[in-house]
């Protein structure tokens, strides 16, 4: 495939990509059409002559398309691969442009890790990014405050930053962190009540209606009865949890009669 080929087909792509009702199968056919072309002319990992700034800006444009449609198709290992790619041009290539989608993509990057509970990882990407970005831009500033929130345990901003977002494929990692905190919440239900009304559930859990809750509850094996709109957590204690009284008791009395000898 000759470069004007690639370029053209980057432009059907981009065309179809950016339409208001995508084919996402067509975009993704198109897509590994033009990573085999990339791969031809050595544009993913240039050298030598395909170190033309055309190329490198054509090359950076189809992957930051493939990040987005990766998202849209809900594949995170595909946006990885496509991350990974993208760190290249954005942070090797100081004479390339700076690309309108970078901190967008970056941002969504971000909340990947937030989302994978990868808080590390998040912190070390973090620093790779000029500080005043932290504050200033609005795709950096979201994940970083969705962070925040998570560190002091306010869910409810959690929540409501999902109405937030800056751009609609922040919406699939938000959905994954909504139902991480969903998770956790639920499992310190289970410890903390015998059981709580529906409308309760409900609130706690951020769920919109009561059949959600029921949904929820039947997915975590939660008894409900509907006579008196209630759930009822099931036990999961074992007798293996138990303190083993009696043979405690004996270690104890032991243990006293040998200091009884040292004394």
């Amino acid at each position: 495939m000759s470069l004007n080929e690639v370029t053209q087909l980057y432009e059907t792509l981009n065309k179809e990509f950016n339409s208001a009702n995508p084919n996402l199968q067509k975009c993704g056919e198109y897509l590994e059409k033009l990573k085999i072309a990339m791969i031809e002319f050595q544009f993913i990992a240039p050298e030598g002559d395909a170190q033309d700034q055309k190329i490198l800006l054509l090359t950076r444009e189809i992957l930051e398309i493939g990040a987005l449609w990766s998202i849209r198709v809900k594949d995170i290992p595909s946006f990885e691969r496509y991350i990974a790619q993208l760190k290249t041009y954005y942070h090797d290539y100081s004479d390339l442009p700076q690309s309108q989608r970078m901190y967008s993509i970056i941002g969504l990057n971000l909340l990947r890790l937030l989302a994978q509970n990868r808080l590390s990882e998040f912190h070390t990407e973090l620093e790779t990014i000029e500080p005043d970005q932290l504050v200033s831009n609005v795709y950096i500033k979201h994940p970083v405050e969705i962070e925040q929130c998570l560190m002091e345990g306010s869910y409810n901003r959690v929540w409501n930053a999902r109405a937030n977002v800056p751009a609609n494929e922040y919406l699939f990692f938000m959905d994954i962190l909504v139902d991480t905190i969903r998770n956790d919440i639920a499992s310190c239900s289970e410890k903390a009540y015998a059981s709580l009304p529906l409308s309760d559930a409900a609130t706690l859990l951020y769920f919109n209606n009561e059949n959600e809750v029921l949904a929820f509850a039947k997915e975590h094996n939660w008894n409900v009865n509907m006579g008196d709109k209630k759930i009822y957590f099931v036990s999961n204690d074992k007798k293996t949890d138990e303190i083993p009284t009696k043979e405690t008791i004996s270690k104890i009395l032991n243990y006293a009669r040998e200091l009884e000898r040292i004394v």
